[in-house]
């Protein structure tokens, strides 16, 4: 008898918004994770084993690419360089069948720690692709 499975959706069908930018379209993201660091702990006497305790958590930075369209998003990490951190929230969306939303990744506390400009090639027929990388505090999923 087969179980019901959830189904999986499709990596290419999302949506991100960040505060300050407004409904933004990217390519990718990446860097949706986190990892707490393992504390390794030797007990006197107990030669079988060690204790493994639960460290601080790390969030790696979140990677946005999208299409160079204007320049939003690097006159927002250039506030940073002049001192003015400007921190936002944003979510990222996982969207199903029909555009319905299957999951969501807020960050909090983000600011724009990079940004790459296209690179420009007149031999190729590209579309200029533009990078962003935010360092946050923290992400929650629902």
């Amino acid at each position: 008898m087969a179980k019901n499975r959830p189904e999986a959706y499709g990596a290419y069908h999302f949506d991100v918004q960040i505060a300050g930018v407004g409904n933004a379209r990217f390519r990718s993201v990446s860097g949706l994770k986190s990892e707490a660091e393992v504390i390794s702990l030797r007990e006197g006497g107990c030669n079988e084993f060690e204790h493994k305790l639960v460290g601080p958590t790390k969030y790696s930075n979140i990677v946005l690419k999208q299409g160079f369209a204007d320049t939003k998003l690097c006159k927002l990490r250039e506030q940073n360089v002049k001192g003015k951190v400007k921190r936002f929230n944003g979510t990222i969306t996982q969207l199903g069948p029909g555009g319905r939303p299957v999951a969501k990744w807020t960050f909090y506390e983000g600011w724009i720690c990079k940004w790459e400009g296209p690179e420009l090639d007149a031999t190729k027929n590209e579309i200029s692709i533009e990078t962003i990388e935010i360092a946050h505090h923290g992400i929650e999923v629902s």
